[in-house]
């Protein structure tokens, strides 16, 4: 091997491990390096068209040996709980939840946390907005009147509220002036800081199927937009398919005021989706529920 060879292939290593795969050469420089290490009499059959670059094969950038890998990408806002069953999992994420200081730091929130409740094996979850007094007391969701409503829908389906997973976006209740037994609907802000908490639930539980109870969950579960345009058909939040449909406080109102056979179709419509999504039975009865007569 001549001397100018041995020179170019140091110099080509030297610029791999540096993760540089190309030198630029002069023109006509291409035209001499083809013929090294050929015999004279064949340079003339076949010389390659003058090039303006070299490539080296590549190389992945040399990485001290004390270095460790990058670490893979996390997905976003999942946080990372310690345990080895869900159960461990899921309670090692209630009792952060107890302490996240970005809703304690919240003086628009209320300090105490009402996180969720069901079997961690359950093929359906509910999401709803924000706990009220009654939750807030009890330290469950849904177990006022908006609750016993919800509970009604979800044994009409066939199911026990037990088996089934419910939680929702904001772990506190929204604060206000005088409150009593009044509440709100938690603001896009105070439903951020919780966000963490439900997408961890949701990674951890792999429902098949997400029910949004009213425009607020679905608003934090990023499928923005009224009701009466969301409903009858599945979005999806981490993949899952989501059902979006009245919240049962709605409903409650709707009696009240007389309409409350339309809203209630509404939302079994909805049910009738998700049972059949997840292949459960339906019986004539179940179909013809709040059907007009």
């Amino acid at each position: 091997m001549s001397t100018a060879t041995s020179l170019l292939k140091q110099h080509l290593q030297q610029r791999k491990l540096q993760g540089k795969t190309h030198v630029g050469l002069r023109p006509g420089t291409m035209e001499k390096l083809s013929g090294l290490g050929r015999p004279p009499a064949a340079r003339a059959i076949s010389e390659p068209e003058p090039l303006r670059s070299f490539a080296a094969a590549p190389a992945p950038v040399a990485r001290p040996l004390h270095e460790a890998p990058p670490p893979e990408t996390k997905k976003a806002e999942l946080l990372e709980v310690a345990g080895v069953t869900l159960e461990e999992k899921l309670a090692a994420l209630r009792t952060m939840a107890e302490t996240w200081e970005p809703a304690l730091s919240m003086n628009s929130l209320r300090k105490t946390m009402v996180f969720a409740v069901g079997s961690p094996l359950a093929s359906l979850m509910f999401v709803g907005e924000a706990p009220g007094a009654e939750e807030e007391k009890l330290g469950e969701p849904f177990v006022g009147p908006a609750g016993q409503k919800l509970t009604a829908i979800i044994k009409a389906m066939g199911l026990d509220r037990p088996k089934v997973y419910i939680s929702n976006i904001c772990k506190f209740r929204p604060a206000m002036d005088n409150q009593g037994s009044g509440n709100r609907k938690p603001e896009a802000a105070e439903m951020k800081v919780c966000l963490p908490f439900v997408l961890t639930e949701i990674d951890l539980i792999k429902p098949l199927v997400i029910v949004a109870l009213g425009a607020t969950a679905a608003e934090g579960l990023g499928i923005p937009g009224a009701v009466g345009s969301l409903r009858g058909r599945f979005h999806s939040t981490s993949g899952i398919p989501t059902m979006v449909t009245y919240h049962p406080s709605y409903l409650l109102r709707e009696e009240k005021t007389g309409d409350g056979i339309r809203a209630k179709r509404a939302v079994w419509e909805d049910m009738l989706k998700v049972m059949e999504k997840l292949g459960l039975p339906i019986s004539e009865k179940q179909r013809g529920y709040f059907q007009a007569k």
